[in-house]
Formats: C-alpha cells, structure tokens, sequence
C-alpha cells in the first residue's frame, strides 16, 4: 500500500472479521502492507489504539480479537408484543387421559430447551413419541438418530422398529392429514443437528450420542440449539447413568435445559419407570425433585398408571430395614403419595 495507512483503513478490514480473531501478520497481508513498508509498525500502533476504544480485545501476542458491536436495547421504549405461553402438551397416561399432572406447573416459552435424560431401555423413546402425538397439530419435526435406516435403493426409511410403533400408535392418533400426507417431518439427521432444525417449529431429537470423552461439547451444542430454534421448542433426548442426578454432559446439560426431565427404572419390571423433574426455570409451584411412576405397555408407546411417589416412611427410602429389602416399599424406597402407610 503506498499511501500512508489511516485508523479508518484499519477500521474498513475489521468490518469482514467482527466476532473472530485476526493477527497482526494477517491484517498487514489484508493491507497489503510488507516489512521494509512505511506503514508496517503503524499497523500495531493503531491496533494498540483500537484495542484502547474497545473495538479490538487482546488475546496473547500479535493476536487479537475483534469484538461483535453491541447496540443497546430498549425495553419499554418501543411497543412490543407479549408472547404468550408455548401451548406444550405434555404425555398422557393412557388409562385415565390426564397429561402428567406436574405439567401445569410448567411454563414454557418459545425457545425452550425440555432435556429428557433417560437410562438405557428405561423409555425415552417412548415418552419422545408421546409429546409428539400430543402436539401433532403444531406439525413437529423428528431427528430421530434410530427412526430411520438406510433402504435397498440406498435411501434413507423408516427402521421397521420405529414404524412398528407409529403404526401401533396410529390406532390413536392420526399421524397423516386429510391427503394421507404425514402431519410432521422426519429428518434422518444423527449429527449435524444445528444445520437442520427447523427455526419456529416444534423440534424433536431422539437422542443426541457424543463421545464419552467429548461431552463437554454438550453445553455449546445445546447453546446453539437454542439460539437456531426462534419461537419453536427444543426437546431432546440425552442418556443417563442409572439414579444419576442429570444426562450425559452433567452441569453443562442443567445450564441450558429449561427443563430437565430424568428416566430411571423402578422396581424389579423392566417396563416400569421412574420420572424426577429434576429442574424447571419457571414453575408456578414448587415441583422440583418431584417423582414419579408409571408403566410402559403398547409396544413400548403407551404411559399407564402414572402416578406420584413419596419416599417410603418405614425405610425412609434406605429401600432396607435390618439388612433385607423393605417389605412396604419393597426395596424401592418410595411408595405412592395416596398410600396410607403405616409403621
């Protein structure tokens, strides 16, 4: 560059890397400005300078990062519009009809992120595939990593296993519209997920798999989810360690969940469930490390008996009483809260 170099020649190459970190030897280059050049060491004077008024931020030597503008704003100074509630429905037990009673102490907002953290085997599936009947009107999208498999002509199917439900389920709820035409969207998508969720619409994750040695990853995963899905909801589904207190990615997952459900088997049948709606942002009554019970018949789709446990008050949920299994809660450690137990 012949010319003298100005702030404002600076100013203009910092415009194309906003949020990104750039070096000295990079932005000299952008310039066109070589060693032996006039204007070298002038390119580190005003970067100094730049970093003073808060356009660039230091990083380690000869690399900086140039910081995204932030513009205020304003609250009530514009007329804005209140959103209501997001018009979630929660599963249903499939005896009585009743959604899961915690669910009205629940409030979910556009942008939401639910986490359903289950045990192996212990009917994540199968709670993903109910809120999805339950808000088929709401046209959601499934990324289901087990929904779909790779057929004979090399494209991607419904896994016989999943469509056995969803035909199972069919005898219930009307999966297709008046044309026969599916009334939600199935993306085969295992990886990737921030590239095809669905921006204000109802999205569905059947289940994120990291590696166990990244699964710091979760936290930065979640953000982004979170920061694609617009005025849509998030659910997904995370494994769990059995009685765990949260998924796979531990802190990071409870930092984003709105609301973090969490599935363990209960007693000796391996269809039985325990839920613990172990954290929830906005609750209207508190429900927090509430839990619950429940079985899981029909092909693995419907919630029976659902119900919630209180902790035994003869073994004080030890499960045990003098070394043997508690014989009123039997070896569980709850009991259910309409029981009248004595001791």
């Amino acid at each position: 560059m012949s010319e003298p170099i100005t702030t404002q020649d600076v100013k203009n190459i910092l415009i194309g890397f906003r949020g990104q970190t750039i070096t000295l030897e990079k932005l000299r280059s952008e310039l066109q400005i070589y060693r032996g050049d006039k204007s070298f060491d002038t390119v580190r004077n005003i970067v100094f300078q730049l970093a003073e008024q808060h356009i660039l931020t230091y990083i380690s030597r000869g690399n900086y990062k140039v910081i995204q503008p932030v513009e205020r704003v304003n609250v009530y100074g514009l007329k804005r519009e209140r959103r209501p509630m997001y018009p979630l429905v929660f599963p249903r037990d499939f005896e009585t009809g009743e959604e899961m009673d915690f669910a009205q102490y629940i409030g979910v907002r556009e942008g939401d992120l639910i986490v359903i953290g289950g045990v192996k085997s212990k009917g994540k599936t199968a709670l993903m595939m109910n809120f999805c009947a339950e808000n088929i009107d709401k046209s959601p999208v499934l990324l289901g990593n087990e929904y779909t498999v790779i057929g004979e002509d090399g494209k991607p199917e419904p896994s016989p296993r999943w469509l056995s439900r969803m035909d199972f389920m069919s005898q219930h709820i009307d999966w297709t519209d008046e044309n026969g035409d599916d009334r939600f969207e199935l993306l085969p998508v295992a990886k990737d997920y921030v590239e095809h969720i669905k921006k204000n619409r109802m999205n569905l994750i059947d289940w994120i798999n990291l590696d166990g040695g990244k699964l710091y990853d979760i936290g930065t995963l979640l953000e982004a989810l979170k920061a694609g899905i617009g005025r849509g909801i998030l659910i997904s589904a995370l494994q769990k360690s059995a009685y765990s207190d949260n998924a796979r990615g531990g802190q990071f997952v409870k930092d984003f969940a709105d609301v973090l459900l969490l599935l363990d088997g209960f007693g000796e049948n391996p269809d039985d469930v325990m839920l613990t709606v172990e954290e929830v942002k906005e609750k209207t009554a508190p429900i927090m490390g509430r839990k619950y019970a429940y079985r899981i018949e029909g092909s693995g789709t419907q919630i029976v008996n659902f119900r919630e446990l209180k902790k035994c008050p003869t073994c004080n949920g030890t499960k045990n009483i003098k070394g043997s299994p508690c014989y009123v809660c039997d070896g569980t450690g709850w009991v259910n809260k309409g029981d009248i137990i004595f001791k």
